[in-house]
């Protein structure tokens, strides 16, 4: 007989209770074990995404690095925001500009600079990723309401503020 796959719930009580054991405290333990169950679920959620838009996770990195910057980059600066070596970032801009989702311009301040922007339909690609995950998104809150999200979220970005104070 096949062994039951443990649900999502299932596999986190087994950690929660495993972190306990070895002398962790459980209220801690059950908030970043669900933070970390979290996202590995929707990180694998988001793999099969990005490969059914033909994107790779680096070239995506790019993507929205260009778009929450809001303005153009240079290739030093996509590199340093998405750690990997300028080396693979020109690679990385080269498949993305082939496929017109990036354009490259010399800096009008600086002629030896190139910037990196995203182009229409580089802009494109993002919002339909973005309104994709929404769905799903969506659904992994569905169970909560409008007040009890916000609630969530608030207590989120109170965590997320402490990490700038923690040497990690």
């Amino acid at each position: 007989m096949a062994k039951r796959t443990p649900s999502a719930q299932e596999l986190h009580r087994r950690a929660v209770a495993t972190y306990v054991a070895a002398g962790g405290e459980e209220s801690v333990q059950r908030v970043i074990t669900a933070v970390q169950g979290l996202t590995k679920k929707l990180d694998q959620w988001y793999v099969r995404q990005l490969a059914d838009l033909d994107v790779s996770s680096g070239e995506w990195a790019v993507v929205t690095s260009l778009a929450k910057a809001g303005e153009a980059l240079t290739p030093s600066q996509l590199a340093e925001l998405t750690n990997v070596a300028p080396s693979s970032m020109t690679h990385r801009l080269d498949k993305l500009a082939d496929r017109g989702l990036v354009e490259r311009a010399a800096d009008p301040d600086n002629r030896t600079r190139i910037l990196v922007s995203l182009t229409e339909e580089g802009w494109g690609l993002f919002s339909q990723a973005i309104r994709d995950s929404d769905v799903v998104e969506s659904d992994v809150l569905q169970d909560l309401g409008d007040a009890e999200r916000a609630e969530l979220a608030r207590l989120l970005e109170v965590v997320i503020a402490r990490l700038d104070d923690i040497d990690a």
